[in-house]
C-alpha cells in the first residue's frame, strides 16, 4: 500500500509541476512572436528590412496569395469548437498541443479565444504593406459512412459561415475556403449553398475527417464541385493529429486518382511530404514515401492542369530534407505549386529552425540573422521571406519561382 501511495503522490506531483510549468514550456516550444508586429518597421535593422524588400521584389502585392491559413475558435463568438479532450488536463498530450497552438496564435484568454485569434491574425497580415490575401480554411466535422457526425473524433470545427463572415469583414485580407464532408447527408446542398456565394476551394483533411477520396460515394460530390469550378485542397501524407493507422491510410496520395480521373482540380497540401503509404499501383503494395507518390502523380501527363501542390510547412524541420530539395530542383513543377503558410504553425518555435536551415546550406549566416529578427515581430512575414530567400544547397540560383507566390488564375 505504501508503494502505491508513493506512486500516486509522485503522479500528482508530476502533474502539478507540468501544470505550473506550462507557460515556460509553451514559450519554449511555441508561442506568438515576442514583439508587436506594428513596431517592426521602426525597429528592424536596415539589413532585415532590405531582405524583406528583396523578397517582395518583382511581385504585385495584389496578386500575392497564401492558400493555407488556419482559423479556429472555441465558440465564445462563433459556432466553432475544439474537442473537449484538447481543453482538459486529463488528456495531457492533447491539452499541451492545444496550448501550444493558442500560444502560437497569440491567444492569452481562454474565454476570448475567437476574438484574440482573429485579432492577432489581422494584426500580422495588415501590418505587412505587401500582404496580398490569405485563404481562411473552414474545417468540417468527422463523419461516418452513414452520414452521421462523430464529434468524439472531431478535433476541431470551423464553419463555412465563419470563414465567409471573416472574409466579408476583412475583404482586403481574406478569401474564404469552405469545408464540406462528402459523406454528409446534405453534402450536395451545402456545396450548392456556398457555390452560389462564390466559394472556389473546398478543404479536406481525410485522415482526421474520415474521408476516402477514392470511394465512389464521393463521385456526385466531385461532379457538383466541377459545376461551380471549385478546386479541392486536401491534405495527403501522414497527419500528426491522427494516431490510428487505419485513419492514416486515408492520406495516401494515390487515393486522389479518382477525383483527378473525373476531371476535378486537386491541390495536395504540403506536397504530401510526410510518412509512407502503400503503393496501390503495384501488386506488392509495399510502403513508399508519400512524397514520392505525390511526384508520381505530378509527373503523370494526364494530370497536368488538374493537379497542384501547396508548399505550406515545407520549411519545417521535419520536411527540410529530400522534399524541400526536390521542390527547389524541379523548376518544371513550379508553375503548379502554390504558397501557403499553414498559420499558426510558423509561430511554433519547435517546428522552425533557422540554424538547421543554415547548417544544411539553404540560407547564409547573415540571412539567418535577419530572418530571426523578422520572426520576432511577424512569423507570417518571416515564413514568406524565408521561402523567397532560401536556395538549393550548393546552388544559389535555384530558388522557388515567383509564380509560386501569386494567385494562380486557373484556381482562384
Amino acid at each position: 500500500m505504501k508503494k502505491r501511495y508513493k506512486i500516486a503522490l509522485g503522479g500528482i506531483a508530476l502533474c502539478l509541476i507540468i501544470y505550473f510549468s506550462l507557460p515556460m514550456i509553451i514559450a519554449k516550444i511555441g508561442g506568438a512572436s515576442s514583439q508587436a508586429p506594428e513596431q517592426m518597421n521602426e525597429n528592424l535593422s536596415k539589413e532585415a528590412m532590405e531582405l524583406i524588400d528583396s523578397a517582395y521584389e518583382g511581385l504585385n502585392s495584389n496578386d500575392i496569395v497564401d492558400i493555407h491559413t488556419h482559423i479556429a475558435g472555441t465558440g465564445n463568438n462563433s459556432d466553432c469548437f475544439v474537442n473537449e479532450n484538447m481543453q482538459s488536463f486529463s488528456h495531457p498530450i492533447e491539452f499541451l498541443k492545444f496550448q501550444i497552438y493558442l500560444g502560437a496564435a497569440g491567444v492569452n484568454d481562454l474565454k476570448n479565444v475567437d476574438e484574440e485569434y482573429i485579432n492577432r491574425l489581422v494584426s500580422l497580415v495588415s501590418n505587412n504593406k505587401n500582404h496580398g490575401k490569405h485563404t481562411l480554411l473552414a474545417f468540417d466535422k468527422n463523419y461516418q459512412l452513414n452520414g452521421e457526425a462523430d464529434l468524439s473524433k472531431t478535433q476541431f470545427y470551423v464553419s463555412n459561415e465563419y470563414v465567409f463572415k471573416l472574409s466579408e469583414d476583412y475583404p482586403e485580407l481574406f478569401i474564404p475556403c469552405i469545408s464540406v464532408h462528402p459523406y454528409r447527408k446534405d453534402a450536395l446542398s451545402e456545396l450548392d449553398k456556398w457555390g452560389k456565394k462564390g466559394a472556389k476551394i473546398v478543404k479536406w483533411l481525410p485522415n482526421a475527417m474520415n474521408i476516402d477520396p477514392s470511394n465512389p460515394k464521393c463521385d456526385s460530390f466531385y461532379e457538383k464541385m466541377k459545376e461551380y469550378e471549385m478546386a479541392l485542397l486536401t491534405h495527403a501524407g501522414h497527419e500528426k493529429a491522427v494516431h490510428s493507422e487505419e485513419a492514416q491510410k486515408l492520406g495516401n496520395p494515390l487515393l486522389l486518382r479518382r477525383p483527378l480521373d473525373l476531371g476535378l482540380r486537386v491541390i495536395i497540401a504540403h506536397c504530401a511530404s510526410l510518412g509512407e503509404s502503400q503503393d496501390l499501383d503495384s501488386n506488392n503494395k509495399k510502403p513508399v514515401k508519400n512524397f514520392e507518390l505525390f511526384l508520381r502523380l505530378m509527373d503523370d501527363e494526364k494530370y497536368k492542369g488538374l493537379l497542384f501542390g501547396d508548399i505550406s510547412a515545407m520549411t519545417q524541420i521535419n520536411r527540410v530534407g529530400k522534399p524541400l530539395k526536390t521542390i527547389l530542383k524541379r523548376k518544371d513543377l513550379h508553375s503548379r505549386l502554390i504558397n501557403g503558410s499553414d498559420y499558426p504553425l510558423p509561430a511554433i518555435n519547435a517546428l522552425i529552425s533557422t540554424i538547421e536551415l543554415q547548417n544544411l546550406g539553404y540560407i547564409s549566416s547573415e540571412e539567418k540573422k535577419y530572418l530571426d529578427e523578422i520572426y520576432d515581430y511577424n512569423p507570417l512575414i518571416f515564413d514568406f521571406v524565408l521561402k523567397r530567400t532560401l536556395h538549393l544547397p550548393g546552388n544559389d540560383t535555384l530558388k522557388l519561382s515567383d509564380c509560386i507566390f501569386v494567385n494562380p488564375p486557373e484556381l482562384l
